[in-house]
């Protein structure tokens, strides 16, 4: 089966449909592993085009900068933009970077963790590319709230703005990539310095 999305041909093997199980769901994304898959809570797929080099550099550099943060401080884990989640409402979500404690991690069955682990990561980043429905992503960036995530940040690099999301719902919009965003209490000591994405 061939599916068209932003005019990129995407080869997907298997059937699909909204009436997979949990563990059907996995195989069928483990059969098209080269594809970013993600399904919300209604069950509705979504496949994700690639995104462009920029955003994949851009990506890269947020990836190394928690990387080496959590290699000094050795307080969790990090998770890259290939990792999905089994939220508590059924979804299964792919951040762009990931985190959460060793505490949580530690906690997840060893069996459970070869599969999309049904757990919430502390702390999330969404790296909005251009093909990227600013509504959905806005939207997507609630569930993770909704779902346990205690810190989530979405960066909007064409309009050099960061949106931060936090578990007591509130919701600030940070302006220009000058200052550094800080991990708060579920990070503690970690920034990101948003001037090296330009």
């Amino acid at each position: 089966m061939k599916l068209s999305i932003e005019n990129i041909n995407i080869e997907i093997n298997g059937n699909f449909s909204t009436d997979m199980s949990d563990e059907e769901f996995f195989h069928f994304c483990t059969e098209n592993r080269d594809v970013r898959i993600e399904r919300d809570h209604n069950k509705q797929i979504y496949i994700k085009a690639p995104i462009n080099a920029e955003g994949g550099k851009q990506n890269g550099i947020i990836m190394g900068e928690l990387y080496n943060w959590n290699k000094i401080n050795k307080l969790g884990i990090c998770f890259d933009s290939s990792t999905g989640f089994t939220l508590l409402d059924k979804s299964v979500l792919s951040p762009d970077t990931s985190w959460m404690t060793l505490e949580k991690w530690n906690n997840i069955p060893q069996n459970e963790k070869q599969k999309y682990s049904k757990t919430c990561p502390n702390f999330i980043i969404e790296l909005k590319s251009q093909s990227d429905n600013t509504t959905q992503i806005k939207n997507k960036m609630l569930k993770w709230i909704e779902n346990g995530c205690q810190l989530a940040w979405l960066i909007i690099p064409e309009k050099e703005e960061t949106h931060i999301y936090r578990s007591n719902g509130s919701i600030e919009i940070v302006e220009g990539f000058h200052r550094k965003l800080s991990g708060e209490n579920v990070l503690q000591g970690f920034e990101l310095d948003v001037a090296l994405l330009k």
